[in-house]
């Protein structure tokens, strides 16, 4: 049996009854637990984009890591990532404070630690998983291409109003 074989696209908010409403006005990042943590990705799933850095500044590209599920915009491995691939991120507070910025400008994570509040969009706030897709802030429909086999992925540079 392969990992992607035990993926539930459900299970990220089996845990919602357990937090409080609106955690995320009440707490800071770091005050939040490994619940309500998880609970803040939006499930866009920008973050599995590959990127560039080119002359100082953070380029994404179309092309996305191969255990990324296009269609819920959720990774396949997510319990197992760090194993898997070996430049995977952990979006914790120092990755959501480096510079330069490589969280879309839509992240959950960057926009509270910067003083923004959550979109209408994002389904904490909607109560609603798809509402991420219906907005069009995921990567769901769009043009995206595996990563496996690209070399040169300066010519698969976009430039996305929502990155």
């Amino acid at each position: 049996m392969k990992i992607e074989d035990s993926y539930d696209e459900t299970a990220r908010f089996a845990k919602l009854s357990e937090v409080e409403p609106r955690f995320w006005e009440k707490k800071k990042l770091e005050e939040m637990n490994k619940t309500e943590w998880e609970l803040l990705c939006d499930g866009c799933g920008k973050c599995c984009l590959n990127k560039l850095e080119i002359k100082g500044k953070i380029k994404f590209t179309n092309t996305h890591c191969r255990f990324l599920d296009c269609q819920t915009c959720l990774c396949k491995i997510y319990e197992h990532r760090f194993e898997k691939v070996s430049d995977c991120r952990d979006i914790d507070l120092q990755a959501i404070r480096e510079k330069p910025r490589w969280l879309p400008k839509t992240c959950a994570y960057w926009l509270l630690d910067n003083g923004y509040d959550l979109p209408p969009w994002h389904p904490l706030m909607s109560g609603r998983a798809d509402s991420v897709h219906e907005a069009k802030m995921s990567l769901k429909g769009r043009n995206i291409v595996s990563e496996s086999g690209i070399e040169d992925y300066e010519n698969y540079i976009v430039d996305w109003q929502d990155l």
